[in-house]
């Protein structure tokens, strides 16, 4: 939606406190009065704008730069800060006490209760256009889905709340199976994506689309392991001709860019009035003091090939370890900081620990300690106010869209022509990233080794690589051990690699493939199961 729409309804809508009306007295009169410092839901429900606004409200609850701490999960980077609270997850030094775990699970099903709660009441509404009901009723459906998309790889089997709880029901809650929520996610996106537009006007921009709706119901096939239906509803996507790649990967996450052909759906922010401190975040520490919260690891450069489209262990790719980020696959550069890069303040990256720069690593707390920054969503137009950023977070995108499609062709044995063209549309369909084409007559096992490749370098730093190391079962494999970083010539003119100080991954595979369930949310009601060895 437009960001100031979004953000007249963000100020001016309570919208939780819906949910907790009352006024307690002793004198039964005082309970006839209406509250001056809050909405009043006996008075909310009266306008089509009142649905609007409610329905608003709810894409608050939409993941925004917390999306790009789950990769810092996985092998392709790292939480920065070893007193974070994610860094003992890194280590496997965590249970059901752990606050980030108890926050993912909390600020999910606020954003379900709230979509309940709107379920519940817009139908008090007279609407003359029952159209726009639907939309709107769809809207807030698709984003419930969203948070259980969330909430299954995380935690697999939780509760499926779809109206609005009592105290004593939410304490009887229990636990739905995976697939039951995988199933209801599926019917719901089923059900309500022809309710919603092909596209918004200008002033709408955000909403919520029929082909976001679609995206998102591949999204969650695909975790299922329901490929035939990822597959179905990614090629609706792709037939529609619709969307396209933005043909400059590099600019692909700068303002420029923003709602281009590419992005099915965002959330929307705009300085000053509902920003958010990306910039602040993720950028290298010479810039005013941002914090390089989370950190690219050696693990994924590595994975990007060569600019001649060969892996870099390939004898034949003409990989040289001593300058290895030269003639690679454009997109690393694109995603990372690199030495010799240009900042936002003009001075140029040089992140050697022999280096003697702003950005060494070793020389502050905040510096990066594996020598690389992500360089997505650093805008140098957010340098004057590193946490006034107003840059959209991409939730979904065309890439995403043809990755999945190719996958689960792949995982039907229906390896043909589409699948080569999905994957290399992605490889080389942009004016600036342009790989060799992946020939035909490769093996399912090599399709497959290539589409997750594809997943990892193309959507870094996105948030899918920890549920995709889980439903691929390979997290044991990659997660455990050292942290690596850049690569450097020593003052002995010797290759060096940058190895984390003190941290070292750890993952059990028989327990660590599901997060636990919070304690706190077990203590308020023993209904809910603990998973397995936690």
């Amino acid at each position: 939606m437009s960001t100031k729409i979004f953000y007249k309804a963000y100020k001016h809508m309570l919208f939780i406190a819906l949910m907790a009306v009352g006024c307690v007295s002793c004198d039964s009169g005082l309970l006839e009065t209406i509250p001056n410092d809050r909405i009043s839901s006996d008075i909310y429900w009266q306008t089509p704008n009142d649905a609007l606004l409610a329905v608003n409200s709810l894409y608050d609850d939409l993941e925004g730069t917390n999306l790009l701490t789950f990769d810092a999960l996985t092998d392709i980077a790292h939480t920065n800060d070893p007193f974070e609270v994610q860094a003992d997850i890194e280590k496997g030094n965590y249970d059901a006490l752990n606050t980030k775990i108890y926050n993912q699970w909390a600020s999910a099903y606020k954003g379900i209760a709230a979509t309940n709660f709107f379920l519940e009441n817009v139908d008090k509404i007279s609407f003359t256009d029952e159209n726009l009901l639907k939309r709107y009723k769809a809207e807030a459906r698709v984003l419930r889905a969203y948070q259980y998309i969330k909430l299954v790889p995380l935690f697999g089997g939780v509760p499926l709340v779809t109206h609005p709880l009592t105290l004593e029901e939410s304490r009887k809650l229990t636990r739905e199976t995976a697939d039951g929520i995988w199933n209801f996610v599926d019917q719901e996106l089923e059900e309500v994506y022809g309710w919603l537009p092909d596209a918004y006007d200008a002033k709408d921009q955000g909403r919520i689309t029929k082909w976001a709706a679609l995206g998102l119901k591949a999204r969650a096939a695909l975790y299922a392991g329901n490929y035939r239906k990822a597959a179905d509803a990614a090629a609706l996507i792709i037939n529609s001709r619709k969307f396209s790649l933005y043909p400059n990967y590099e600019k692909l996450f700068l303002y420029e860019a923003e709602n281009n052909g590419e992005v099915l759906f965002d959330k929307q922010f705009i300085k000053d009035l509902y920003s958010n401190n990306v910039f602040a975040l993720l950028a290298p520490y010479s810039q005013k003091n941002a914090n390089s919260q989370y950190v690219p690891t050696k693990a994924l450069a590595d994975m990007f090939q060569t600019a001649d489209g060969k892996d870099i262990a390939d004898p034949d790719s003409g990989y040289d370890p001593g300058h290895p980020y030269d003639h690679r696959d454009p997109r690393l550069h694109f995603s990372l900081f690199l030495d010799g890069d240009v900042l936002a303040d003009g001075t140029v990256f040089r992140p050697a620990p022999n280096s003697g720069s702003n950005d060494a690593v070793g020389k502050s707390y905040h510096n990066s300690t594996t020598g690389f920054n992500i360089k997505k969503y650093i805008n140098p137009e957010d340098y004057a106010n590193t946490s006034n950023s107003g840059i959209n977070i991409i939730l979904l995108r065309y890439a995403e869209v043809l990755l999945t499609y190719a996958e689960a062709k792949v995982e039907l044995h229906e390896t043909d022509q589409s699948v080569y063209d999905a994957l290399n549309l992605v490889r080389n369909g942009r004016e600036d990233v342009k790989l060799p084409s992946v020939a035909p007559g490769r093996t399912e096992a090599a399709l497959r080794s290539i589409v997750r490749r594809e997943r990892a370098v193309e959507l870094a730093f996105e948030g899918f690589r920890l549920a995709d190391i889980r439903r691929w079962r390979i997290a044991e494999q990659v997660l455990p051990g050292n942290i690596y970083g850049i690569t450097y010539w020593d003052d002995n003119n010797t290759v060096r690699i940058v190895q984390v100080v003190a941290q070292i991954r750890a993952f059990r595979a028989d327990r660590d493939y599901l997060w636990p369930i919070p304690q706190k949310e077990r203590d308020l009601n023993p209904n809910l199961t603990q998973n397995d060895n936690w």
